[in-house]
């Protein structure tokens, strides 16, 4: 099963403790947006979205940790970004280099804050201008990032330390033009780590897919590297194999995606 992040989570948590709001954005003109994971989740993947004017800021991470650990995280997290957010991308003369680079930095603190210490945290974090068609961002550690416009599909590199891990790290964002139809694929290390066998899914595959995308929607995207991910890690080979390999553990893993295409 496939649901979408903008749907508030039905999972029971081990312990109590604050809860992360769900997004809820209204149609956006001019951009196409989704957020989606599948349904077994087990870890600290967190999606959040807002929109400032004619900005939309957001944010993709993977806390470490068990769901439950890290889900109060998050929901703490989550209140630093969209008030520094609403504070710092208001107007139409904010600087989104600037305000990008000062959140991730704000956002990073909240997260050591909650965490009451060190927490490895890859995060993409994101300001996507409407009227520009421009997305100034930060990828800070392993999320993947795959970009196609008219040309090509490429990689985005990873750039920073991810969050979580130093108080007075600082980013350097980075710039990238969105024409009509372009795309961005987003997704945590469950989806390119899932195996059958010995062999991850990987990053080559999701580069695939989305080169073979035409007229997708963000959120018929998002649930086809989704359903490819998770199939490729529960073929019956990969239950052969761990059984012939039995000090090989599968490890759970979060897996998620978040597409964006221009209008």
């Amino acid at each position: 099963m496939i649901s979408s992040l903008t749907e508030p989570s039905t999972q029971t948590l081990g312990s109590a403790g604050p809860t992360p709001c769900p997004v809820n954005l209204t149609r956006l003109e001019g951009l196409d947006l989704s957020a989606r994971y599948h349904s077994d989740r087990w870890g600290g993947d967190f999606f959040d979205a807002v929109a400032v004017d004619f900005r939309v800021v957001f944010l993709l991470t993977d806390i470490a940790g068990t769901r439950s650990e890290a889900h109060g995280i998050a929901a703490e997290m989550q209140v630093a970004f969209r008030q520094r957010a609403r504070d710092l991308f208001s107007g139409a003369d904010a600087n989104e280099s600037v305000a990008v680079a000062t959140l991730a930095h704000d956002v990073n603190r909240s997260l050591i804050e909650a965490a009451n210490g060190v927490r490895f945290a890859p995060t993409f974090l994101g300001c996507f201008n409407l009227t520009l068609g421009i997305l100034t961002y930060c990828n800070a550690g392993r999320v993947l990032a795959v970009f196609r416009d008219a040309q090509s599909v490429q990689v985005l590199e990873r750039g920073g330390v991810p969050l979580g891990l130093f108080t007075h790290v600082t980013y350097e964002p980075a710039v990238l033009a969105f024409e009509p139809k372009d795309k961005l694929l987003l997704v945590t290390k469950g989806v390119t780590e899932s195996r059958r066998g010995a062999v991850e899914f990987g990053s080559q595959r999701i580069e695939r897919l989305l080169k073979q995308s035409n007229g997708e929607s963000a959120s018929t995207l998002c649930d086809t590297v989704l359903r490819e991910a998770y199939d490729y890690g529960n073929h019956p080979w990969s239950r052969v194999y761990d059984l012939l390999h039995s000090r090989r553990q599968r490890s759970h893993e979060d897996l998620t995606a978040v597409a964006l295409v221009r209008g």
